[in-house]
């Protein structure tokens, strides 16, 4: 342009592109090879008779500050009277905790029967390493697998007992959205795998949370004939027989991976 007529382009500064995309030229071989730098923006004004060379830096940027991220948590809660269900629930810890940025907490909830009627029952002295839940805890975790054995295809008084303690939270809709998932035992192979815990969801509905069944994604474990196997599309469970049965590699198997599936589950609902 003539004199005095604005700005025109450096002849020193080349056009650049991103990629190939369109008719213009890509990247070459050696620009390729190395990572992006800050550019810096030359331009040539014309001002009347003065010609003025500008530089106009990219800006920088700021340095983020290294920030350590609390993992999420998983509350395990679960009453066992001869240890069927503690065996699942030490299993789902462990997929639990497979999982990157997870974590899994063991609890057991409060026994309500003495310790005379215990004993007549010949239970074994509960695991003194898993401490008792309180119904105000609950509050602190992002997610929760509660198990426990049924009576008449529902969860035992001890659970039911505890889930009647959580008035406040309940009051509060302190759990509401939050996850939860069931795993159980029974007696007999007709004893409520499935009712044990679909009976249990009327504890979440009235606390707005939201229920996770495993469905079928334990893939053919879940079609297996050739053996007994507690669990269902509703999660991980085992038959305890007269209580002298002990829970199968299969049935462990299905319990860690309700675990480590809860756990993903749990990780995708709290990204934003």
């Amino acid at each position: 342009m003539g004199k005095g007529g604005g700005c025109v382009p450096s002849k020193k500064k080349k056009p650049s592109y991103i990629g190939t995309t369109g008719d213009g030229p890509g990247i070459d071989d050696d620009d390729a090879a190395n990572p992006p730098i800050p550019i810096e923006d030359d331009r040539t004004t014309v001002d009347g008779d003065r010609t003025t060379a500008t530089t106009t830096a990219a800006p920088t940027t700021p340095t983020m500050t290294a920030r350590t991220i609390p993992p999420l948590k998983i509350f395990v809660v679960y009453y066992s009277m001869y240890g069927h269900v503690e065996s699942l629930a030490k299993r789902m810890k462990k997929g639990v905790d497979s999982v990157d940025g997870v974590e899994a907490t063991l609890y057991r909830v409060p026994e309500t029967l003495s310790q005379e009627v215990v004993e007549q029952m010949k239970a074994p002295a509960k695991d003194s390493e898993i401490p008792e839940i309180t119904a105000t805890e609950l509050a602190a975790a992002d997610g929760f697998l509660f198990g426990f054995p049924t009576r008449y295809g529902c969860m035992a008084a001890q659970m039911k007992a505890f889930f009647d303690s959580t008035g406040q939270l309940w009051k509060e809709q302190t759990l509401a959205g939050k996850p939860a998932g069931f795993f159980v035992s029974t007696g007999t192979q007709g004893g409520g795998q499935e009712t044990t815990a679909w009976t249990a969801i009327t504890q979440l509905v009235h606390h707005g949370m939201l229920f996770v069944p495993i469905g079928y994604t334990f893939g053919a474990g879940m079609f297996k004939m050739d053996s007994i196997r507690g669990g269902s599309p509703y999660g991980a469970g085992v038959f305890a027989g007269d209580g002298s049965r002990e829970a199968t590699d299969t049935e462990l198997a299905l319990a860690e991976h309700q675990g480590n599936y809860m756990a993903a589950i749990v990780k995708r609902l709290s990204q934003p």
